[in-house]
């Protein structure tokens, strides 16, 4: 088959596998506008932004539009522009338009097009409807009057977590993204990945911000403040201040920190360290006493409470380790106060993550010790560099400062925790050395590694086989539960990372529609353990030291009581709660249809409507009870109904409606 051609603007363009026209006109260095249009997430075509002429076809959309041999495009005629200027007024018309105090103010991409496009004046009224602020959440705000109504969002939570906790409601100018029921993001099952707000264009969606805390905290002289850096943090930030992805920038960032007022500058990857020997330790006793595999990881907040609302039967099968964060604020909080000779309430701990769910995760009540917090505050890298700018920094001309001692010290094993796969090569490090008793040299497992976001491999280590999983996106992480239940697949540890790529591509990094953005910034990560002096977490000698002073050996008393945790299930609804549709007599046959978050969006209330319609019509009032109820622990299915006890999934009234004849013996056809 020959190479197939098209042309853009009278220029030959040859194509192949791209998924749309609008992929094909990029490859020529020609930016074609978007909103709604994002490489991780499905075609929409909402935005109406990316519209070019074609001969004999006229002016399309060039996101759903296939590429054709022959065909003749143009993409900036005088019609092309106009639409697109118009376009443009329609949403800034109904947009609130306080830029100078917006957040996203110098990253928005409805500010960028409107200078890209010329947009210097709006001939439309604008909009008189004004939406509350959602502040409830602990990791994130939501503002619907920035809301373009692109859609990334939606279908992020859709498409990327199988969650779905927002979505469009209400039609016209009173269209709007909202949580199910109108409700605010604190009272449905979110979990706090803002992945939403990493595809938001606007600032719809964004971090909670806690910049404003921390300053005032730093200018207070009674209190010491440190701060740990996550890895993910260190080849991103740069994106903000003109660096290419993927820069490395840990001392530039140590150098920041200090010039604003931290006291302190530390190491995440040093926590990580101390997770991979005490993740290790407690997965290689459950190995060896077949006891709750497979061991899923739980250095993710965001596939942490996923589990406690969504699959809280798995619960005992999370490792007990805190997450890296919470071990670092644990151990600070237990051995700094007495080496800087102060209070412990005096010592703030300050985390910079790449990660909002990070926020809600510092937050918890088990990490609050007599209203003392394990870490104070979350910061994001956006927040870090909003920070940088406050200060006046001119991060870019900053020279490389070192991280302090002893926390400040890492093996790369602590530092590849940004990347999914991470993990998992971590403690395979760990246990080639703990289960053979040799030492190991080639110290990467490629097999391990990879962009896909589903990955396995078995590794035999002195006659041990471990099958271990590697999955990023909660979606996908249903997907494999599923399997494991169906008994389709059997592992003996999964590490699962909430954000597509891992921490990477958490909701606290620089805005970016590209994937290639993540895939430097995972390749970075990896390049600094190769740089590094030690790769495997039982090398760090800071680690060994604070065993041998303070932990004792790995799981022992003291280290479970700093370093790990239990988990809880946290659904919402109780049966005292359930709304009843109609009367329930344990004489009825009695017809329970779920209308939780996740089957509320797939048709649950339409279904129920249905059947309601029917038992109506035909008089069965009697004999059939229909009840609203919530969680059948299948949220990754649905609408979930158990009817006369048997739970099903299915979008379609006439199949239950079918099973009501088939039970209560009735002949009369579907007729309503």
């Amino acid at each position: 088959m020959g190479n197939n051609f098209l042309y853009v603007n009278g220029e030959k363009v040859e194509f192949g596998n791209e998924r749309n026209l609008l992929e094909v006109i990029r490859k020529t260095n020609i930016e074609i506008p978007t909103f709604c249009y994002h490489s991780e997430l499905s075609i929409y075509g909402a935005c109406r932004m990316c519209v070019v002429d074609i001969d004999g076809k006229g002016i399309v959309t060039s996101c759903t539009t296939k590429p054709q041999p022959g065909m003749k495009v143009k993409t900036h005629t005088s019609e092309v522009r106009k639409i697109r200027k118009i376009a443009l007024e329609l949403i800034l018309a109904n947009h609130d338009r306080n830029c100078t105090s917006c957040v996203k103010s110098d990253t928005c991409k409805l500010q960028k097009l409107s200078n890209d496009l010329g947009v210097n004046e709006i001939r439309f009224k604008e909009r008189d409807i004004r939406f509350d602020l959602d502040r409830s959440s602990d990791a994130l705000v939501r503002d619907p009057n920035k809301c373009i109504l692109c859609g990334d969002c939606v279908r992020a939570c859709g498409e990327i977590q199988g969650i779905g906790v927002i979505d469009f409601v209400k039609r016209g100018e009173k269209a709007a993204v909202m949580p199910a029921f109108g409700k605010e993001l604190a009272n449905v099952d979110c979990v706090d990945c803002g992945q939403c707000a990493r595809v938001c264009p606007t600032a719809s969606i964004t971090p909670k911000f806690e910049v404003d805390k921390v300053w005032k905290e730093i200018e207070n002289p009674e209190k010491v403040v440190v701060a740990q850096i996550a890895p993910a943090v260190r080849v991103a930030i740069g994106e903000l201040f003109g660096f290419k992805p993927g820069t490395l920038l840990t001392g530039q960032i140590v150098n920041a920190l200090k010039m604003i007022g931290f006291d302190r500058v530390f190491d995440t990857s040093f926590a990580a360290d101390l997770t991979v020997i005490e993740e290790a330790n407690e997965f290689i006793q459950r190995k060896q006493e077949d006891y709750k595999l497979p061991l899923f990881t739980s250095c993710c907040p965001g596939w942490v409470k996923f589990v406690e609302y969504y699959h809280p039967e798995l619960i005992t099968n999370l490792s007990s380790c805190k997450s890296p964060q919470q071990m670092f604020g644990s151990v600070a909080k237990e051995i700094l106060p007495e080496s800087l000779n102060m209070k412990k309430e005096n010592l703030v701990v300050v985390s910079i993550m790449p990660c909002t769910a990070k926020k809600a995760e510092a937050k918890r009540p088990e990490f609050n010790h007599g209203g003392i917090k394990e870490v104070d505050y979350v910061l994001t890298t956006v927040e870090l560099a909003a920070m940088i700018k406050e200060a006046g920094i001119k991060f870019e001309n900053l020279t490389p400062e070192p991280l302090d001692m002893p926390m400040g010290f890492k093996s790369g094993a602590g530092v590849i925790f940004g990347n999914s796969g991470g993990v998992s090569e971590a403690v395979a490090r760990y246990a080639y050395e703990k289960l053979t008793g040799q030492k190991l040299f080639d110290f990467e497992f490629k097999q391990l590694r990879g962009s896909d976001a589903l990955r396995t491999a078995e590794l035999e280590l002195n006659g041990t086989k471990i099958r271990m999983a590697i999955v990023s996106g909660l979606k996908n992480a249903s997907e494999l539960i599923k399997k494991l239940k169906n008994k389709e697949a059997e592992y003996d540890i999964i590490e699962v990372m909430a954000c597509p790529g891992g921490c990477i591509a958490g909701a606290g990094q620089p805005y970016t529609t590209e994937s290639d953005n993540k895939c430097k910034r995972a390749s970075a990560l990896y390049e600094s353990d190769k740089t590094l002096q030690l790769h495997k977490s039982q090398d760090n000698p800071y680690v060994s030291e604070l065993y041998s002073s303070l932990l004792g050996e790995p799981n022992s008393r003291k280290a479970h009581r700093l370093l790990h945790t239990k988990y809880y299930n946290r659904r919402r609804i109780t049966p005292e709660n359930l709304m009843k549709l109609a009367d329930n007599d344990s004489k009825k046959l009695t017809v329970e249809v779920c209308v939780g978050t996740n089957c509320y969006v797939k048709g649950s209330q339409k279904l129920i409507s249905e059947v309601l319609n029917y038992i109506e019509k035909k008089g069965l009032s009697n004999a059939v009870a229909v009840k609203a109820t919530f969680c059948m622990e299948k949220c990754n299915e649905g609408p979930n109904v158990k009817l006369a006890g048997e739970t099903m999934n299915t979008t379609d009234s006439d199949e239950i409606i079918k099973l009501i004849k088939e039970k209560l013996n009735l002949t009369q056809e579907i007729n309503y």
